[in-house]
């Protein structure tokens, strides 16, 4: 949801529809907490912040319209507002502040209007070009066509394993140009990822992968779902999954996992090598200093598994990842 800061400290989400208020109430609760869901879960209302609901919100005009439309269309959106106590705010202000400015910065370096409208892509040529990892074209595309993030999300189901990942990185590279105007479109693909994951069978095979690419392209975007990535790492089916998608993640935006770091020390010593090669280069895009003596303990393994780096599969043993981890805590 749009979401956005008053000069009285508040914070503030906007509910287009006006049916979604405690989805709005989470988004900007997360929001002023400077996107820490276990800081906004740990408060009490009215005890730590207070809240206030303006209803008849015109988003389009930005008007408040107590009639119920406006030029022809409803005005049953909504501001939910959240100010949190003063010595919460005091903690968060200056990352609420950046976020904004950040997300204002990517605004204005996108163009307002483009001279010439895209090409639009069909299935097959979109396929083409993830093939031969060809991503400006499908990336010109997604600026007004955004159809590309469904003919991307159609190839994570590929049981080729190379064009599974390219598809999951250039889902990413459009995720993150669509979500600039439409962040919604990108918010309910990462909820069908994650519930894909969780509630069925034939999931796709790159639905961790994406869901990693997603984030990592626009953390400022979508880091609040990586938490949602924890529930699979006492799956071991699917352990090793999670952490090369928060290993993803943490490549981009290693605040957003750093403060869980010791939680994950322990899978270094799992008997899975995918699941201790994983854990290896999770811990080192996170700059785990803490996990040296740890990491030293596996830089003999000679095991394989695979790790993906801009567009190809490499193959590489669990002590070389531990090796570069440790590189990366000096």
């Amino acid at each position: 949801m749009p979401v956005g800061s008053c000069s009285c400290g508040a914070v503030y989400a906007c509910d287009e529809t006006g049916h979604r208020l405690g989805l709005a109430m989470i988004e900007a609760l997360v929001f002023g907490c400077n996107m820490d869901w276990d800081l906004a879960w740990g408060l009490l209302p009215g005890e730590d912040y207070l809240q206030e609901i303006v209803e008849n919100y015109d988003l389009q005009a930005h008007l408040i319209v107590s009639s119920g439309s406006f030029e022809g269309r409803k005005t049953s959106g909504a501001l939910y507002f959240v100010r949190l106590h003063k010595d919460v705010r005091e903690v968060t202000t200056e990352g609420v502040e950046r976020n904004l400015a950040r997300a204002i910065r990517s605004q204005q370096a996108r163009p307002s209007s483009r001279d010439k409208k895209a090409k639009t892509l069909s299935k097959k040529e979109v396929e083409e070009f993830v093939k031969g990892y060809q991503v400006e074209p499908i990336l010109t595309a997604a600026h007004d066509d955004k159809k590309i993030i469904r003919y991307l999300q159609r190839l994570l189901y590929s049981g080729d394993a190379l064009l599974r990942r390219r598809a999951a990185e250039t889902l990413g590279m459009a995720g993150a140009i669509i979500g600039d105007t439409d962040p919604g479109i990108i918010s309910k693909l990462l909820q069908g990822l994650f519930y894909s994951i969780s509630d069925t069978a034939a999931f796709p095979l790159g639905a961790f992968e994406a869901i990693g690419e997603i984030i990592g392209h626009r953390p400022e975007l979508f880091g609040g779902y990586a938490p949602q990535l924890y529930q699979f790492l006492g799956d071991k089916t699917r352990r090793a999954d999670a952490l090369q998608t928060l290993a993803r993640v943490a490549k981009s935006a290693p605040s957003i996992l750093r403060k869980h770091t010791f939680y994950f020390f322990d899978f270094l010593k799992d008997p899975d090598i995918t699941v201790r090669g994983y854990a290896a280069l999770l811990l080192g895009n996170l700059g785990a200093y803490e996990a040296k003596q740890d990491l030293q303990m596996i830089v003999g393994e000679s095991h394989e598994i695979e790790i993906y780096e801009e567009g190809l599969i490499h193959k590489k043993t669990v002590g070389q990842i531990a090796s570069e981890a440790l590189k990366n805590l000096i």
